[in-house]
């Protein structure tokens, strides 16, 4: 008999999932591999099929091979579980396989869920526990794929690359590629010694470092690479793991374990425990060449921009459980970059009056409406109007602005409470770890476990909604809370509660003002991840409100999320010439278009290249909220000396239009763009009938010549937009 064996494979639309059978120890894993690649797995070779769950319960022996505080990975709890089998059900064209079995009284499985006609595998893990003691668990993964690659033979860490989206405060979603060799993930002459690539995030702000997102690639032999990616749904401590010790690798993910995230989670006798739900997708490699312009980096752009659109098309469900004012992508106006936190009634009202008919249609107060006179900001958590700033209350400045045609928008950043207020000094409210209130700088952290918290937010944060007539929430979150908090089993479990039941209140508020509009913001984008836009319309892409590296910041982040939910600044200055005017306004076209700045000041002539924005950008509105990004240019490999340009096209889902986002950064004077439409945009562009239109300043030129497109007459920091249909 041979060591391995396929135990069961499964076809999910153009995926394989691919479950294999170790008969040594009858241990049984899966891969996943895209469909046609089924007759090239190689099974032969020295090493081991993991589990389709790892994890790790107190008393059991730590992991061997020198591993022990890097990885939980293939501890005692991992090899004792015994396999019991498969299931599989199908319900309203979802498509269930459990893989079953047992540790000591725990009854473990692997949930893969596909439905039919997508391209995304959601996986997740559940303890159930049927003996009579209580059992802890110190590391549970959402999902663990083993045998990769599981193509060729022997040993091929060469072929191998890690991809991740990093991220720090306005700098979010810049691309890193290493290689497998690069970071040491290859078994040692007599493989014995274990490694692995642990990364992730503590605390309470889940896109800090990281996303919660990786892709692997194997860069194949004769054309047949192939790349996974995974994301996680989870608003909490989390980590991703390669880890190796032989010559295949296993990929897992889930909540941060103990080590990394100070968690434990108790099983009590007849208790069910589900780990969050991660997002799987395979694909072969895309055509291109592959880069290795920076050392030890290698990219492969276009297949990431593949993989993470699959990716995301597990977020499109957001777009159908918004309100009804959002399904057209309109337009917001928020007023933080024209007062820097101090709005006042007076101002607001001329800024309204000066945008009604324009097109737009929120009109959002931003933070400073409740500060005290002299304060900065530090007493957020009472959420009481400043009358000194809007004598007239709220509801006088939120009727003014449904006068003028547009839906008023309120601040807040409720999870949190500063050092002025009165919450600050209610300690039975707040989260504490060692028994003392958990504090950074200024702010403290309400426990949203609580039934009072919940109650007293209900009343200053929903009912001052509803009854001063706001129909737009901005929910901020400055600061993180860190390793966690008491209030349970472990820190890090505690944290976990809290932040599922933060996701509780967000829900709350949808149910109490169904048509409110909710947008996810955390310092910019320190929250956009996938459960987090679930329960709002859209989010905050960066706090980068002036900067110009904000296009490539955008189309970063759309690997992460879905454009249609990533909110982008163009800060309008009454300093601005036409050619900034045209660069800060094309970069919304990445997402969603967000105006501030000096918008009740600025001229005529320069409201009149605004109004063309927001005319065309309801034009490519369909595009931007059902479309596939295609990503063109130059690496930038600094945010602060760009250099080249930067095209990201994105092809509308039936493939018979397009549109084009193009910005140049420091250029040559001669400089001409050039890049080909991608093959998914299937209209012929010699034909007779082919439309065109754009968004640009006077005097550059753009050119289709087949399916290339060529843009000259171009400078410095420039931006447009075109479509073509």
């Amino acid at each position: 008999m041979a060591d391995k064996e396929i135990y069961s494979k499964y076809r999910l639309g153009d995926m394989l999932a691919i479950f294999i059978k170790d008969n040594r120890n009858g241990s049984v894993g899966y891969t996943l591999l895209p469909e046609g690649y089924e007759d090239e797995i190689q099974l032969d070779g020295w090493w081991s099929v993991e589990p389709a769950v790892q994890c790790k319960f107190v008393g059991d022996s730590y992991p061997d091979g020198f591993i022990h505080g890097h990885s939980m990975k293939n501890s005692q709890s991992s090899n004792d579980m015994v396999f019991l089998g498969q299931r599989t059900e199908t319900a309203a064209s979802v498509n269930i396989i459990y893989t079953d079995y047992e540790r000591r009284g725990v009854n473990i499985t692997s949930v893969l869920e596909y439905a039919d006609g997508t391209d995304f595998i959601k996986a997740y893990s559940v303890f159930e526990s049927k003996n009579g003691e209580k059992q802890t668990l110190e590391m549970a993964s959402s999902f663990n794929i083993c045998a990769f690659p599981v193509l060729g033979k022997g040993l091929r860490q060469k072929d191998l690359v890690l991809h991740r989206l990093k991220s720090k405060w306005s700098m979010e979603g810049k691309l890193e590629s290493r290689s497998f060799l690069d970071m040491e993930l290859e078994p040692a002459w007599l493989r014995i010694g274990a490694s692995s690539e642990r990364f992730g995030q503590v605390g309470s702000m889940p896109v800090r470092r990281y996303f919660p997102w990786m892709a692997v690639t194997d860069m194949g032999q004769e054309g047949s690479g192939y790349s996974i990616g995974a994301q996680l749904f989870i608003n909490y401590s989390w980590q991703m793991e390669v880890y190796n010790r032989d010559e295949k690798n296993s990929l897992s993910g889930g909540i941060a374990d103990r080590e990394f995230g100070h968690w434990m989670k108790d099983i009590l006798p007849g208790e069910r425990f589900v780990t969050p739900v991660a997002v799987l997708t395979v694909c072969k490699n895309a055509d291109g060449p592959v880069c290795a312009d920076i050392p030890g980096a290698i990219r492969m752009e276009k297949t990431i921009d593949v993989l993470s659109r699959r990716l995301t098309d597990a977020q499109m469900v957001n777009l159908e459980n918004v309100p009804e004012s959002e399904k057209e992508l309109p337009i917001i106006f928020n007023e933080y970059c024209t007062s820097w936190g101090n709005p006042d009634e007076k101002e607001m009202e001329a800024i309204a009056e000066r945008l009604k008919v324009h097109g737009i249609k929120y009109c959002v107060i931003d933070a400073g409406w409740h500060v005290k006179d002299g304060n900065d900001w530090s007493d957020i958590g009472d959420w009481i109007t400043n009358k000194n700033k809007f004598p007239g209350g709220l509801k006088k400045t939120a009727d003014k602005i449904r006068e003028c045609g547009m839906i008023p928008g309120l601040w807040y950043e409720m999870e949190v409470a500063g050092k002025d207020s009165d919450t600050f000094k209610n300690e039975d409210m707040l989260l504490t770890r060692d028994g003392v209130p958990i504090q950074t700088m200024f702010r403290r952290f309400l426990d949203m476990r609580k039934p009072e918290v919940i109650d007293f937010l209900t009343k200053r944060v929903i009912d001052n909604l509803r009854d001063n007539g706001f129909g737009y929430l901005k929910v901020d979150y400055n600061d993180n809370l860190g390793i966690g908090c008491d209030g349970a089993e472990s820190l890090g479990e505690a944290l976990r509660q809290n932040m599922l039941a933060s996701i509780g209140f967000f829900k709350k508020i949808r149910e109490e003002i169904p048509d409110i509009v909710i947008e996810n913001c955390s310092s910019g984008g320190h929250r956009l991840e996938p459960s987090m836009q679930a329960v709002t319309s859209m989010a905050s892409f960066s706090d980068a409100h002036e900067w110009q590296a904000i296009p490539v910041i955008a189309a970063n982040v759309t690997r992460a999320i879905l454009p249609a939910q990533s909110q982008i600044w163009a800060v309008i200055r009454s300093k601005d010439d036409e050619k900034r005017l045209y660069y800060s306004l094309s970069n919304t076209f990445l997402g969603r278009m967000c105006l501030s700045g000096d918008m009740s000041t600025i001229s005529d002539e320069q409201f009149k290249i605004v109004d063309k924005a927001i005319d065309y950008y309801k034009k490519c509105a369909d595009i931007i909220r059902n479309g596939r990004n295609y990503r063109f240019g130059p690496y930038q490999d600094s945010l602060n000396e760009l250099k080249g340009w930067q095209a990201v096209v994105r092809v509308s889902e039936e493939g018979k239009k397009c549109m084009a986002v193009v910005n140049t950064f420091a250029i040559k004077e001669d400089t001409c763009i050039t890049f080909e439409l991608p093959d998914y945009f299937n209209v012929e562009t010699k034909s007779e009938n082919l439309r065109f239109d754009c968004f640009k300043r006077d005097g550059i030129d753009i050119k289709i010549k087949d399916r290339k497109i060529l843009i000259s007459n171009i400078s410095d920091y420039d931006g447009l937009v075109f479509r073509i249909w």
